[in-house]
């Protein structure tokens, strides 16, 4: 079995038409072979020779027990890609994402989330990336694209924002350790096989794959150039969700790998407490308590103007900026209750509907 350079894989459920957004962002991103080949002229890179010549990619769609199934999608695109569609029974996309691995041919695994859209110049700059640092794995930021709706630019805004605790999540470089997430994320397949791959974690497993990697003593970076378009969830009920067990998780976390959970990681919490206190005291006139949450609201309106530059958008930013930190805070604690109150080993909130 020949081996390739990329093994992109692809967890799916429900999700044809998103699909088939993402496949043609593949196929559009032709300068891939070129900076591959650009690349292996400079023999300090590490890319000479056979490497060059052997250079290849592939792409894995693992469809976990949709109902819509996206194998008509995958067959539009197998005379311009190498596409290998794979059915599973629904376990979750940890569960699909170790399906793909494990027929993938390439030295990297590259895993994206079927509402990404995969931008030009991406693949460029992560042979910049992994020539220049030498990771074992790596990851990159995500963004909204123009056309993207009001509701998904300001949910992109809630999730990326130095004003809520978005900006823990990487798009810059930190001062403290960086954990790729699956949206965006690549490691060597040596390395992933080595320590298991993902776990049966319903939710945070991507950070889990990280944090035993690290442990491993596996080297991550952060490829700032290395950006995708992520469309994330189309409304705010369906976003609490995504943050409520994005909240739950961090604590799971960190009974799994203890000191991962930072002070920052707190805030949505101390947060949720500040909102309750605000509503209990109205009943006594004490309005003063909802000054520092007004206060919070034009700042988010006005930075979420200047950074979308959209009005609808702008809008929404302050309630999607609300439901991440509500959400996020409130599944932190319930998972705190769960696990150190009631001394369960796992907390899980909105499971049945992760992909919803």
């Amino acid at each position: 079995m020949d081996t390739l350079l990329f093994s992109i894989i692809i967890p799916v459920y429900n999700r044809p038409d998103e699909l088939k957004e993402l496949l043609d962002s593949l196929v559009q991103n032709r300068e891939l072979k070129s900076a591959v080949t650009d690349v292996a002229l400079d023999a300090d890179n590490g890319i000479i020779g056979d490497q060059a010549a052997a250079f290849g990619m592939e792409v894995i769609v693992v469809e976990d027990g949709s109902r819509i199934r996206s194998k008509e999608v995958c067959d539009l695109y197998s005379s311009h890609l190498d596409l290998h569609y794979l059915y599973q029974e629904n376990t979750g996309p940890a569960g699909a994402r170790n399906n793909g691995a494990r027929v993938a041919r390439g030295e990297w695994l590259l895993f994206f989330d079927s509402d990404c859209l995969i931008p030009p110049g991406y693949f460029e700059a992560v042979m910049g990336g992994i020539t220049s640092e030498k990771p074992d794995f790596f990851g990159g930021p995500d963004r909204a694209s123009d056309d993207f709706t009001p509701v998904q630019k300001a949910i992109d805004y809630a999730m990326t924002s130095f004003l809520t605790t978005g900006g823990i999540r990487g798009g810059r470089r930190r001062l403290d350790r960086y954990y790729p997430r699956s949206f965006n994320k690549g490691v060597r397949k040596e390395a992933y096989d080595a320590v298991g791959g993902f776990s049966a974690l319903r939710f945070g497993e991507d950070l889990d794959l990280s944090m035993r990697l690290m442990k491993a003593g596996y080297r991550s970076v952060l490829i700032p150039d290395a950006w995708v378009y992520h469309k994330r969830r189309t409304d705010l009920k369906k976003f609490f969700k995504q943050v409520y067990n994005s909240g739950m998780a961090r604590v799971v976390l960190n009974r799994l790998h203890p000191g991962t959970m930072k002070g920052l990681h707190l805030l949505p919490s101390f947060f949720v407490v500040y909102l309750l206190l605000a509503v209990a005291m109205l009943p006594a006139g004490h309005l003063f308590l909802l000054w520092p949450l007004l206060l919070f609201i034009l700042a988010l309106f006005a930075h979420g103007w200047s950074h979308t530059r959209s009005f609808s958008a702008a809008l929404l930013v302050p309630p999607a900026s609300l439901v991440q930190l509500s959400g996020y805070g409130s599944g932190l604690w319930h998972a705190l209750f769960l696990i150190y109150l009631l001394g369960r080993k796992e907390a899980r909130a909105f499971e049945k509907t992760f992909y919803k």
